[in-house]
Protein backbone atom coordinates (compact mmCIF):
# COMPACT_ATOMS: atom_id res chain seq x y z
CA UNK A 1 0.00 0.00 0.00
CA UNK A 2 1.36 3.41 -1.14
CA UNK A 3 1.70 5.86 2.05
CA UNK A 4 -0.04 8.93 1.74
CA UNK A 5 1.19 11.87 0.03
CA UNK A 6 1.92 15.19 1.85
CA UNK A 7 -1.52 16.68 0.96
CA UNK A 8 -3.16 13.59 2.21
CA UNK A 9 -1.32 13.74 5.13
CA UNK A 10 -2.50 17.53 5.29
CA UNK A 11 -5.92 17.22 5.16
CA UNK A 12 -6.00 14.07 7.45
CA UNK A 13 -4.71 16.51 10.16
CA UNK A 14 -7.24 19.04 9.84
CA UNK A 15 -10.02 16.70 10.97
CA UNK A 16 -8.19 15.44 13.97
CA UNK A 17 -9.07 18.94 16.19
CA UNK A 18 -13.09 17.80 15.42
CA UNK A 19 -12.29 14.54 16.35
CA UNK A 20 -10.71 15.59 19.41
CA UNK A 21 -13.61 17.84 20.08
CA UNK A 22 -16.25 15.37 19.52
CA UNK A 23 -14.47 13.27 21.94
CA UNK A 24 -14.69 15.49 24.67
CA UNK A 25 -18.53 15.99 24.06
CA UNK A 26 -19.24 12.60 24.43
CA UNK A 27 -16.74 11.92 27.32
CA UNK A 28 -18.41 15.10 29.07
CA UNK A 29 -21.89 13.56 27.93
CA UNK A 30 -21.15 10.07 29.83
CA UNK A 31 -20.30 12.16 33.25
CA UNK A 32 -23.65 14.26 32.68
CA UNK A 33 -25.51 11.45 32.09
CA UNK A 34 -24.08 9.35 34.91
CA UNK A 35 -24.77 12.21 37.10
CA UNK A 36 -28.60 12.89 36.09
CA UNK A 37 -29.05 9.01 36.47
CA UNK A 38 -27.41 8.77 40.08
CA UNK A 39 -27.94 12.38 41.57
CA UNK A 40 -32.26 12.43 39.94
CA UNK A 41 -33.65 8.84 39.81
CA UNK A 42 -31.24 7.34 42.14
CA UNK A 43 -31.85 9.92 45.09
CA UNK A 44 -28.11 11.73 44.90
CA UNK A 45 -24.99 11.78 46.80
CA UNK A 46 -23.57 11.26 50.00
CA UNK A 47 -20.59 9.71 52.43
CA UNK A 48 -22.25 7.95 55.26
CA UNK A 49 -22.19 4.19 54.12
CA UNK A 50 -25.99 4.28 52.92
CA UNK A 51 -27.48 3.96 48.79
CA UNK A 52 -26.73 6.93 48.45
CA UNK A 53 -22.80 6.82 48.83
CA UNK A 54 -22.99 3.41 46.36
CA UNK A 55 -23.90 6.40 43.65
CA UNK A 56 -20.60 7.69 44.22
CA UNK A 57 -19.02 4.33 42.80
CA UNK A 58 -20.58 5.04 38.75
CA UNK A 59 -20.16 8.66 38.17
CA UNK A 60 -16.31 8.08 39.89
CA UNK A 61 -15.90 5.17 37.26
CA UNK A 62 -17.21 6.94 34.57
CA UNK A 63 -15.70 10.12 35.43
CA UNK A 64 -12.14 8.52 36.11
CA UNK A 65 -11.76 5.13 34.33
CA UNK A 66 -13.97 6.30 31.37
CA UNK A 67 -13.51 10.17 30.66
CA UNK A 68 -10.15 10.92 32.26
CA UNK A 69 -8.28 7.66 31.29
CA UNK A 70 -9.61 8.07 27.69
CA UNK A 71 -8.43 11.68 27.30
CA UNK A 72 -4.97 11.08 29.02
CA UNK A 73 -4.34 8.21 26.15
CA UNK A 74 -4.94 11.18 23.82
CA UNK A 75 -2.46 13.63 25.00
CA UNK A 76 0.40 12.36 22.55
CA UNK A 77 -2.23 13.38 19.57
CA UNK A 78 -3.52 16.26 21.10
CA UNK A 79 -0.28 17.96 21.88
CA UNK A 80 1.98 17.50 18.86
CA UNK A 81 4.89 20.10 19.36
CA UNK A 82 5.05 19.78 22.57
CA UNK A 83 8.60 18.43 24.09
CA UNK A 84 8.30 14.81 25.16
CA UNK A 85 8.90 15.53 28.65
CA UNK A 86 5.90 18.18 29.17
CA UNK A 87 4.03 15.57 27.47
CA UNK A 88 4.94 12.93 29.60
CA UNK A 89 4.36 14.90 32.89
CA UNK A 90 0.69 15.66 31.45
CA UNK A 91 0.11 11.93 30.62
CA UNK A 92 0.87 10.89 33.74
CA UNK A 93 -0.71 13.87 36.24
CA UNK A 94 -4.13 13.12 34.28
CA UNK A 95 -3.61 9.27 34.64
CA UNK A 96 -3.33 9.80 38.14
CA UNK A 97 -5.86 12.23 38.70
CA UNK A 98 -8.58 9.27 36.88
CA UNK A 99 -6.38 6.26 39.17
CA UNK A 100 -7.47 8.45 42.37
CA UNK A 101 -11.05 9.46 40.99
CA UNK A 102 -10.99 5.97 40.79
CA UNK A 103 -10.17 4.71 44.14
CA UNK A 104 -12.68 6.79 45.77
CA UNK A 105 -15.58 4.93 43.87
CA UNK A 106 -13.84 1.68 44.97
CA UNK A 107 -14.15 2.59 48.57
CA UNK A 108 -17.75 4.17 48.29
CA UNK A 109 -19.32 0.61 47.07
CA UNK A 110 -16.99 -1.66 49.87
CA UNK A 111 -18.40 1.16 52.43
CA UNK A 112 -22.25 0.79 51.16
CA UNK A 113 -21.81 -3.21 50.79
CA UNK A 114 -19.94 -3.66 54.51
CA UNK A 115 -22.73 -1.51 55.87
CA UNK A 116 -25.20 -3.16 54.28
CA UNK A 117 -23.76 -6.92 54.09
CA UNK A 118 -23.99 -7.41 50.94
CA UNK A 119 -20.89 -9.72 49.66
CA UNK A 120 -18.06 -8.17 47.59
CA UNK A 121 -16.26 -9.32 44.47
CA UNK A 122 -19.22 -12.11 43.76
CA UNK A 123 -19.93 -10.95 40.31
CA UNK A 124 -18.42 -10.71 36.71
CA UNK A 125 -18.37 -6.73 37.07
CA UNK A 126 -16.79 -6.64 39.67
CA UNK A 127 -14.13 -9.27 38.96
CA UNK A 128 -13.56 -7.47 35.91
CA UNK A 129 -13.93 -3.91 37.18
CA UNK A 130 -11.26 -4.71 40.33
CA UNK A 131 -8.30 -6.68 37.29
CA UNK A 132 -8.78 -3.26 35.61
CA UNK A 133 -8.14 -0.87 38.27
CA UNK A 134 -5.59 -3.45 39.80
CA UNK A 135 -3.51 -3.38 36.27
CA UNK A 136 -4.25 0.11 36.10
CA UNK A 137 -2.25 0.89 39.52
CA UNK A 138 0.43 -1.02 38.37
CA UNK A 139 0.82 0.73 34.51
CA UNK A 140 0.60 4.10 36.49
CA UNK A 141 3.48 2.93 39.08
CA UNK A 142 5.84 0.88 36.26
CA UNK A 143 5.58 3.18 33.26
CA UNK A 144 6.60 6.44 36.36
CA UNK A 145 9.03 4.37 37.30
CA UNK A 146 10.56 3.80 33.82
CA UNK A 147 9.65 6.78 31.73
CA UNK A 148 9.53 9.81 34.33
CA UNK A 149 12.06 8.56 37.24
CA UNK A 150 15.57 10.27 36.34
CA UNK A 151 17.74 6.90 37.06
CA UNK A 152 15.20 5.17 33.91
CA UNK A 153 17.74 3.26 31.54
CA UNK A 154 16.56 4.01 28.01
CA UNK A 155 17.10 0.48 27.06
CA UNK A 156 14.22 -0.20 29.37
CA UNK A 157 12.01 2.09 28.26
CA UNK A 158 12.82 1.22 24.58
CA UNK A 159 12.08 -2.13 25.45
CA UNK A 160 9.03 -1.35 27.34
CA UNK A 161 7.33 1.23 25.34
CA UNK A 162 4.83 -1.44 23.29
CA UNK A 163 4.25 -3.11 26.17
CA UNK A 164 3.14 0.09 27.92
CA UNK A 165 1.16 1.10 24.49
CA UNK A 166 -0.57 -2.28 24.68
CA UNK A 167 -1.86 -2.38 28.20
CA UNK A 168 -2.75 0.78 28.12
CA UNK A 169 -5.56 0.54 25.17
CA UNK A 170 -6.05 -3.23 27.07
CA UNK A 171 -7.29 -1.49 30.23
CA UNK A 172 -9.17 1.17 28.98
CA UNK A 173 -11.46 -1.95 26.79
CA UNK A 174 -11.30 -3.50 30.09
CA UNK A 175 -12.64 -0.16 31.60
CA UNK A 176 -15.58 -0.14 29.29
CA UNK A 177 -16.66 -3.57 29.89
CA UNK A 178 -16.75 -3.00 33.89
CA UNK A 179 -18.71 -0.33 33.07
CA UNK A 180 -21.02 -1.75 30.50
CA UNK A 181 -21.56 -4.60 32.42
CA UNK A 182 -22.23 -2.88 36.02
CA UNK A 183 -24.84 -0.94 34.47
CA UNK A 184 -26.71 -3.22 33.55
CA UNK A 185 -26.09 -4.87 36.81
CA UNK A 186 -27.40 -1.74 37.79
CA UNK A 187 -30.92 -1.37 36.41
CA UNK A 188 -31.29 -5.31 36.84
CA UNK A 189 -31.21 -4.96 40.68
CA UNK A 190 -33.25 -1.29 40.83
CA UNK A 191 -35.60 -1.99 37.77
CA UNK A 192 -35.84 -5.91 37.82
CA UNK A 193 -40.00 -5.95 37.83
CA UNK A 194 -40.23 -3.42 34.91
CA UNK A 195 -36.60 -2.85 32.98
CA UNK A 196 -38.46 -4.80 30.05
CA UNK A 197 -41.25 -1.70 29.96
CA UNK A 198 -38.41 0.47 29.19
CA UNK A 199 -39.13 3.45 31.56
CA UNK A 200 -37.40 6.55 31.55
CA UNK A 201 -34.60 5.73 33.58
CA UNK A 202 -33.77 2.78 31.44
CA UNK A 203 -33.78 4.63 28.44
CA UNK A 204 -30.95 7.25 29.79
CA UNK A 205 -29.09 4.12 31.15
CA UNK A 206 -29.21 2.67 28.23
CA UNK A 207 -28.47 5.69 25.96
CA UNK A 208 -25.62 6.03 28.79
CA UNK A 209 -24.15 2.98 27.72
CA UNK A 210 -24.39 3.78 23.77
CA UNK A 211 -22.33 6.99 24.63
CA UNK A 212 -19.42 4.94 26.57
CA UNK A 213 -19.27 2.78 23.75
CA UNK A 214 -19.10 5.98 21.35
CA UNK A 215 -16.64 7.85 23.61
CA UNK A 216 -14.63 4.56 23.28
CA UNK A 217 -14.35 4.11 19.70
CA UNK A 218 -13.41 7.75 19.09
CA UNK A 219 -10.91 7.30 21.50
CA UNK A 220 -9.34 4.52 19.87
CA UNK A 221 -9.71 5.70 16.50
CA UNK A 222 -7.57 8.69 17.49
CA UNK A 223 -4.30 6.86 19.02
CA UNK A 224 -4.62 4.41 16.07
CA UNK A 225 -4.54 6.40 13.09
CA UNK A 226 -1.12 6.26 12.06
CA UNK A 227 -0.86 10.18 10.35
CA UNK A 228 -2.08 11.55 13.63
CA UNK A 229 0.94 9.83 15.85
CA UNK A 230 3.19 12.60 17.22
CA UNK A 231 6.10 13.34 15.19
CA UNK A 232 9.13 12.86 16.76
CA UNK A 233 11.41 15.78 17.30
CA UNK A 234 15.20 16.09 16.62
CA UNK A 235 16.30 14.86 20.50
CA UNK A 236 14.30 11.84 20.47
CA UNK A 237 15.11 11.23 17.22
CA UNK A 238 19.20 11.72 18.48
CA UNK A 239 18.37 9.31 21.57
CA UNK A 240 16.79 6.96 19.25
CA UNK A 241 19.98 6.71 17.30
CA UNK A 242 22.48 6.25 20.46
CA UNK A 243 20.19 3.53 21.51
CA UNK A 244 20.36 1.18 18.53
CA UNK A 245 24.34 2.19 18.08
CA UNK A 246 24.67 0.85 21.67
CA UNK A 247 22.52 -2.43 20.80
CA UNK A 248 24.65 -2.84 18.09
CA UNK A 249 27.88 -2.69 20.29
CA UNK A 250 29.14 -0.20 18.02
CA UNK A 251 31.97 2.15 18.98
CA UNK A 252 31.18 5.93 19.78
CA UNK A 253 33.64 7.07 17.66
CA UNK A 254 32.56 5.15 14.58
Amino acid sequence: MASPSSDEVSASMLQLPWFVAGSQALGIGCVVLVGIWMGHYRGGFSWNRDVLEFNVHPLCMILGMVFLYGDAIMVYRIFRQESKKCIKIVHAVVHLGALLTTIIGLVAVFHFHDAKSIPNLYSLHSWLGLTTVVMFGLQWVIGFLIFLYPAGLAALRAWYLPLHTFFGLAIFILAIASSLTGMTEKLLFVLSDTYHNMPVEAMLANSLGLLVVAFSMVVGYIVTRPEWKRPSQAEEEALSMHFHRITRGDDEDD
